[in-house]
């Protein structure tokens, strides 16, 4: 019966990690509330869990902007070799991607320790006040610049914001997805910025957590928990990803705003 619960557990936290991941709650805020409410062992111990689900999501992203990223790449190898004027806004747009990446690796290597002491329910309360104030300012927002004429400075300022989530209970696709749009990008736009601009740094992640799966020592007792954890994150990222790009076409963000406002005083009351 343990052995069950182990299982029914892990697949629960690679649910809620692909649900909150994409739309613009905070992922990392609802597993400070998760922990809160039902204690520490509902938490998944290690970072080989993290690496898991975060990977599992970084697959869903691949698959729904997959046609993007195969365009992307075809179009900025083509700008280099040829210098195809037609290719190069879509090479301009990956340059920007990784512009915006280097806020968030400068700020999570410098700041690491300190955003781990933030990890409290309090805290994850008020960000999400934050963020649906944050939700509720733009949540009729319509711009008008297209992939082609996002710039240098708006790269950059998307970066910070991704790095400001970094806080628990600050949504990363809902801070890049404001800053992008209180800068004037469409819906669109900022949608697909947001979400390719989370290729690097989960891909980094990945990477630099590569020796710390291999010296894990729960990997081998806990292999298949996190297989089922990773292939439920997979699907209820994909689910997700695909119902917010709905959302965000109609211009329904504020709902994200009430909720985020709820759950905030919510928690703020009752977990503080």
């Amino acid at each position: 019966m343990e052995e069950l619960w182990v299982l029914i557990k892990y697949v629960i936290l690679g649910t809620i990690q692909g649900i909150t991941e994409p739309i613009p709650i905070s992922s990392s805020g609802h597993l400070v509330i998760l922990r809160d409410l039902f204690g520490p062992d509902i938490i998944a111990e290690g970072l080989s869990f993290e690496i898991f689900v975060n990977f599992g999501s970084l697959i869903a992203v691949l698959l729904v902007y997959r046609k993007d990223i195969i365009r992307l790449v075809k179009n900025g190898f083509r700008y280099i070799v040829t210098r195809d004027t037609d290719a190069q806004s879509d090479f301009r747009f990956i340059v920007f991607l990784v512009i915006a990446t280097i806020p968030t690796g400068i700020i999570g290597f410098l700041l690491e320790d300190k955003i781990g002491d933030l990890s409290r329910a309090l805290t994850v309360g008020i960000t999400l006040l934050i963020t649906g104030a944050a939700l509720w300012i733009i949540r009729n927002l319509r711009g008008n610049k297209n992939d082609g004429e996002i710039t240098v400075k708006d790269a950059l300022i998307v970066g910070l914001a991704q790095s400001v989530a970094l806080i628990p209970g600050i949504s990363r696709s809902g801070a890049t997805i404001v800053a992008a749009m209180l800068l004037g990008m469409k819906q669109e736009t900022a949608l697909r910025f947001s979400f390719l601009l989370y290729i690097p740094v989960s891909l980094g992640l990945g990477i630099l957590s590569i020796g710390d799966m291999i010296t894990d020592p729960d990997m081998n007792t806990l292999m298949v928990p996190y297989l089922l954890a990773f292939m439920a994150t997979i699907i209820a990222t994909y689910f997700a990803l695909k119902w917010f790009m709905n959302i965000m076409a109609r211009g329904n963000l504020k709902y994200f705003a009430f909720y985020c406002f709820i759950v905030g005083i919510l928690v703020i009351l009752f977990l503080r």
